[in-house]
């Protein structure tokens, strides 16, 4: 088995949570940007190299790559990474809702790496593809968090967060509106429909909730096959409360799955 040499772009909030829970696989080689480059440096897992130089981190010659940098970093740098046949572990999942985005990373995909897009803040993914197979007529997604959590994107266009005093729905839309308006924020709803009846077909409300207590996530669905009702509510990250627990610790299980003898 080939060995696996594991490169991050970004080390953010995400990508150091990713690097405390692994066990099993060291972190090779970082790619920053020049601005954050002695900040990244500082905290870096020992031994890494941490670099703003897209050549060098291509000296690496990682095997699998994940990203954890944000839209405009994986425009910029999938197709890149897919060319030197590495795997692309993907957290900005919202970025392939740019039709163009999604063409480019597939079809360098079919000439190098995978792309591997993790379950990321929620669950049920398996069974919604299987009931893409077996029939699968609609699939609905909710996103629920804390006014707090919207801040900063274009819900703020449509209602005063800070004075939300219950349960607002702010959105609803395809998941390709949603992935595409809130980038930060709808990358679950991205992975839904990709996982599922895609990104037109696929439904999508968001709702600003002043009595939450985490970030909750729902999926609706139907269709021959029967009927799926998932909800999870997963803890914010400390961090980054757009983003849950959950979803660096779905990168880290990526990378673990790319060297488990054993797979479920």
């Amino acid at each position: 088995m080939t060995e696996l040499r594991l490169g991050m772009i970004g080390f953010g909030a995400i990508g150091q949570q990713i690097a405390r829970q692994l066990s099993t696989v060291p972190v090779g080689a970082i790619l920053s940007t020049p601005r954050a480059l002695e900040q990244t440096r500082a905290v870096a897992p020992a031994g890494a190299l941490v670099t703003a130089d897209w050549d060098a981190f291509a000296a690496f010659a990682p095997t699998l790559v994940v990203e954890c940098a944000g839209h405009a970093a994986l425009r910029a740098l999938g197709v890149r990474v897919l060319g030197l046949g590495a795997d692309l572990v993907i957290a900005s999942v919202g970025a392939l809702a740019d039709h163009e985005t999604e063409a480019d990373l597939r079809r360098a995909a079919e000439r190098g790496g995978r792309i591997v897009i993790p379950s990321g803040a929620l669950g049920g993914l398996d069974v919604l593809g299987s009931a893409r197979h077996a029939g699968l007529d609609k699939v609905r997604y909710e996103s629920r968090k804390a006014p707090a959590a919207w801040l900063g994107t274009p819900a703020e266009d449509t209602l005063d967060l800070r004075a939300v005093t219950s349960p607002v729905v702010f959105f609803t839309g395809t998941a390709r509106e949603a992935a595409l308006a809130f980038p930060k924020n709808a990358n679950v709803a991205a992975t839904v429909a990709l996982a599922g009846t895609g990104f037109d077909a696929t439904e999508v409300a968001l709702i600003a909730d002043p009595e939450a207590t985490g970030n909750r996530h729902v999926i609706l669905a139907s269709g021959a096959f029967g009927e799926i009702a998932i909800s999870v509510n997963g803890r914010v990250l400390p961090d980054n409360p757009k983003s849950s627990v959950l979803a660096p610790s779905s990168l880290t299980r990526a990378i673990e799955m790319a060297v488990a003898r054993c797979v479920i």
